[in-house]
């Protein structure tokens, strides 16, 4: 096989790749049984001959207050991070504002907000018992007052409630530099016989991006590891009781999760109806008259910094994920971190970033130029091998490798290293896609000599082209370097592959532009210095015992005419001067 048809197989093998991740992002199956629709609604329904549950050792029972129901009124939480909005009813989230994220460029745009108001009759962060929802249902009063936290400080919230016999409180700590909400919840039976009953903590809200490369997504872990899933089955209702951990909504730059952390058995329900997200992760309690239970959980709402989410609990971190090469994308965004730590700019660490793969593969990439030299070298002698036996593409395919063994060159010489580092482009891309630290981060603000807007987002498409076009002409550079295939077919497929290549990237983050860009300009500049050192060489035949069989002739005929040129050349010039 020609190096040609085996670069084309890569290219083409490496745009399947990008374009499925784009357009069908992975998603683990969740690790259950199947089972028949009874055994699902069985898990939905409380558990009766459950064991109930023990509050910890350390817990102490607070005496029953009197209580005083009040109208619900609108609770302001303000720290450098956030601003949160709760009604008292219940203690519903109305509004959650990240400070530090704005939905435009303009500095002066609104600021994200993951609640809306049409999930708010879902009750997000609110809690459901026996599947009633108590923000409408029940009765509340509310001890406390609005919170302005300073960097270091912490505030708590105290929402008391009643409903068909229970009393639930619900303590709120928050601290000024985490998006991390605590919650303790006191549940308490006030009637004179024993209760059982499902307590559930809700998280609703729409889709958090309207962008087809970033889907907002149901997640959850658990011991089997993260496992998301897709609208399709969330439309038809899900559910999951299997060790959980945590769950949450969220897409690649923002997540709204909980970490039940002192549920016995938690179950997961999740759910998308009119275009909400909503899931609901409940536990079953069992209480003796009087008695008083203790549930503790962790709420994080805010951005996916690998910075706050590694001191979350419950690996929370794990929400970062970033693909089929998850492995290998994460020290990378760990990398351009650091980068961006030295130059303050993401773009410029994008491009320090690309020089260091570059260099680490320098070897390879070496490897795999001098061999496409090599052919190119090769290209007179396969041009008549095949003008000979154009006839017969067996006995041309013989001939073509013992070409390729005679001189020692290996055809796929070429695109071995290449593909080596295949996995290492996609983890960067998919990477890249997800890196909240992209979002809003310029790299060249305005179009040189201009105050026209360019490269404001690396997150954001190029808004005038102008890197994917010259990208294209880069790969197109790179293809005239490389040696011209024979077969007239593969030529037209190669010189139209960047063309493709142009736009399918036109819609793509301009960070994953620049960064394709970047490392076709290293490539370039790598392919040209080899060319340059081993231009001049000739090509060396292998050392064979059967010479007769392994070298062609038609290599030794100019070097024996050469040679009897110059030999001859004194002789005749002396004839000529004795007969003068």
């Amino acid at each position: 096989m020609e190096i040609h048809r085996v670069l084309i197989a890569v290219v083409l093998s490496l745009f399947v790749l990008v374009a499925w991740s784009v357009l069908f992002p992975p998603a683990p199956p969740p690790d259950r049984t199947p089972g028949d629709e009874r055994d699902v609604e069985r898990r939905i329904q409380p558990d009766t001959e459950r064991t109930p549950s023990v509050p910890d050792q350390d817990f102490v029972p607070r005496e029953i207050q009197p209580f005083e129901a009040v109208e619900g009124q609108r609770i302001m939480v303000e720290t450098p991070l956030y601003r949160a909005t709760i009604n008292s009813s219940g203690g519903v989230l109305e509004h959650f504002d990240l400070r530090k994220f704005r939905q435009t460029l303009d500095p002066n745009s609104p600021s994200i907000d993951l609640i809306t108001p049409r999930s708010l009759i879902n009750g997000p962060m609110g809690i459901s018992w026996n599947r009633i929802p108590t923000w409408l249902e029940g009765e509340w009063a509310f001890d406390g007052q609005d919170l302005v936290l300073e960097p270091g400080e912490e505030g708590t919230l105290t929402f008391s409630g009643r409903v068909n016999g229970i009393e639930i409180v619900r303590v709120f700590s928050f601290l000024a530099d985490t998006y991390e909400i605590r919650e303790t919840i006191e549940i308490t039976n006030l009637t004179e016989s024993t209760v059982s009953g499902e307590l559930a903590n809700i998280l609703a809200t729409p889709s958090l991006s309207d962008d087809r490369f970033n889907p907002t997504r149901v997640a959850y872990f658990d011991y089997s590891g993260l496992s998301h899933e897709r609208d399709k089955q969330l439309r038809e209702g899900f559910v999951h009781q299997n060790g959980l951990k945590w769950s949450g909504i969220g897409n690649h730059y923002f997540l709204f999760a909980i970490v039940p952390e002192t549920a016995h058995s938690p179950t997961l329900r999740a759910q998308l109806e009119n275009e909400i997200y909503q899931i609901a992760v409940s536990d079953n309690l069992y209480l003796a008259p009087n008695e008083t239970q203790q549930l503790v959980n962790t709420y994080y709402i805010g951005p996916k910094d690998r910075q706050f989410l590694r001191e979350a609990p419950a690996e929370l971190v794990r929400a970062i994920h970033y693909g089929w090469f998850n492995i290998i994308a994460k020290p990378l965004i760990i990398s351009l971190n650091y980068f961006h730590g030295l130059t303050g700019n993401y773009g410029i660490a994008i491009l320090l970033l690309t020089l260091v793969i570059k260099i680490v593969f320098w070897p390879l990439a070496q490897k795999s130029y001098k061999s496409m030299n090599q052919l190119k070298k090769l290209q007179p002698m396969m041009a008549k091998i095949r003008e000979k036996y154009k006839g017969d593409r067996q006995k041309m395919n013989e001939e073509m490798m013992r070409l390729y063994k005679t001189y020692k060159v290996n055809p796929a010489g070429g695109c071995l290293p290449i593909l080596i580092q295949i996995p290492v482009f996609i983890a960067l891309y998919q990477g890249l896609m997800g890196a909240v630290e992209l979002r809003h981060a310029p790299f060249i603000y305005y179009l040189p000599f201009t105050d026209i807007i360019w490269l404001a987002d690396l997150s954001a498409r190029d808004p005038f082209y102008i890197t994917p076009v010259v990208m294209g002409a880069t790969m197109f550079l790179q293809q005239k370097m490389a040696p011209a295939p024979g077969d007239p077919l593969q030529a037209k497929i190669m010189l139209f592959l960047p063309i493709v290549f142009i736009f399918i990237f036109i819609s793509f983050p301009s960070g994953l532009v620049l960064y394709w860009l970047t490392n076709n300009v290293l490539s370039i500049g790598q392919q040209w210095w080899v060319l340059r050192n081993a231009g001049n060489k000739p090509l060396v035949k292998a050392e064979t015992k059967d010479e007769g069989d392994e070298q062609p002739k038609s290599e030794e005929k100019p070097a024996q005419k050469e040679k009897t040129s110059k030999k001859s050349s004194p002789v005749k010039s002396g004839k000529r001067k004795k007969k003068k």
